[in-house]
């Protein structure tokens, strides 16, 4: 202690400073602590309602999740590894609405169909008839897949597009990882039963995200009612498309015995709301669409979209060291939306924590920690907390002076 006190006498002595003088200019450095903030701007209230227990769901696991924020607002076993059945073939759309996104294959591009993708290969299971040798339309294959649910279809447009099945679901499970479902993993393109292929209620809601955010032309097939090919119709299995009194375009059916009747459906609401619901493993087809109809209902019912802060809004000002400024605003970098029980806005309160020293250069954009939103206390949603100003490093001398009083505190700490 006496030699660290013995070179800061000699500094502040060659630069003509007083102990005194740090005394007075020392600012404390930033901590990863809460920040006290100001609450998010006040959203006007409805009359309060009473947030009901949410229903209970006949399923092997069950979600409802906010499509806006990916907030999960109902769930049961949302990370339970099970069989996804034909919800697979989202990801099998997923795949090829990229492949027609980049250019790399056409809508009007004709696929010649080999043995393997032959509709007699799938015997009682869904299909989508086509025929060995035959050429058939990507465009075709395509609502094959995801209005009739064809297995043959899949098979087709995996080989049409990476050579062969195997190679095909090493693309699936590129884009799982990249769209964060770690606990999804694909060996088919069709979601026929395999051990090694499973996946869960969370990931298959971030898997219809995905394709509504990234892929909206492709999602536009989904609410298609039926489809005909080779003289045959078949209807979309997604019995909530007919379905009065919500507003439903999406998304798939599956079903296998080892866990039953599987349903991924979605459906927009009032103030810009659009939910998502999973039922895995029901009994059967109505009842995979009667428990999806109650927690979606329950959704619209009970919770409201809010958006305390928008794009660029500054929810913070911090000191920053070592650069050509003294302040530097801390803000969010997107517009944050998400869902709350209705009537609670107002209870709404903020948080911030940083995770870093703020010490410049810092470049606008940069994360320096997190915002928490709490509603009574308890976490609702989190967002990064970004630099809204660039700030360069100082001047020599100004970076002297802040690494002295850093120096000082430390010493007096």
């Amino acid at each position: 202690m006496k030699l660290k006190l013995a070179k800061l006498v000699l500094l502040t002595a060659a630069f003509g400073i007083s102990a005194a003088t740090f005394a007075e200019t020392a600012t404390p450095t930033p901590t990863p602590n809460p920040m006290p903030t100001p609450d998010p701007k006040p959203m006007p209230a409805p009359a309060p309602v009473a947030l009901p227990s949410p229903p209970q769901i006949s399923a092997k696991a069950h979600l409802l999740m906010d499509y806006n924020s990916g907030q999960i607002l109902v769930g049961e076993n949302t990370e339970e590894r099970l069989p996804p059945a034909s919800l697979t073939k989202m990801m099998t759309s997923y795949v090829i609405g990229q492949e027609l996104k980049s250019g790399r294959i056409k809508p009007t591009d004709m696929v010649t169909i080999s043995q393997n993708a032959w509709a007699k290969n799938y015997g009682d299971s869904s299909k989508m008839f086509i025929e060995v040798g035959k050429q058939v339309s990507v465009d075709n294959l395509n609502k094959g897949i995801i209005i009739q649910s064809g297995n043959d279809a899949c098979i087709a447009m995996a080989e049409h597009i990476a050579g062969s099945e195997d190679s095909f679901a090493s693309l699936m499970n590129q884009w799982a990882a990249k769209l964060g479902m770690s606990n999804s993993h694909f060996v088919n393109a069709h979601g026929l039963h395999n051990v090694d292929h499973y996946s869960t209620a969370h990931d298959m809601a971030r898997m219809g995200q995905a394709l509504i955010r990234d892929l909206p032309n492709e999602y536009a097939i989904y609410s298609q009612k039926d489809f005909t090919f080779n003289g045959i119709t078949q209807h979309n299995r997604n019995r909530l498309l007919w379905d009065k009194t919500l507003v439903v375009d999406g998304i798939k059916t599956g079903h296998v015995s080892e866990v039953g009747y599987n349903l991924v459906a979605s459906a927009t609401g009032p103030e810009g709301m659009r939910l998502i619901s999973v039922i895995i493993g029901s009994n059967s087809e109505q009842q995979r669409a009667e428990e999806s109809k109650k927690l979606l209902t329950y959704g619209f019912r009970f919770y409201q979209n809010i958006q305390p802060y928008k794009q660029g809004a500054e929810l913070a000002t911090q000191r920053i060291w070592m650069g050509d400024k003294s302040e530097i605003r801390l803000g969010t970098d997107r517009d944050i939306n998400l869902l709350a029980p209705r009537g609670s806005a107002a209870k709404m309160k903020a948080d911030f924590q940083l995770t870093r020293d703020l010490h410049a250069p810092i470049q606008k954009g940069e994360t320096v920690g997190t915002i928490f939103l709490r509603i009574d206390g308890k976490d609702v949603a989190q967002y990064p907390l970004v630099a809204l100003d660039t700030v360069e490093e100082g001047g020599i001398f100004s970076r002297l002076w802040d690494y002295l009083v850093l120096l000082f505190q430390q010493l007096i700490g």
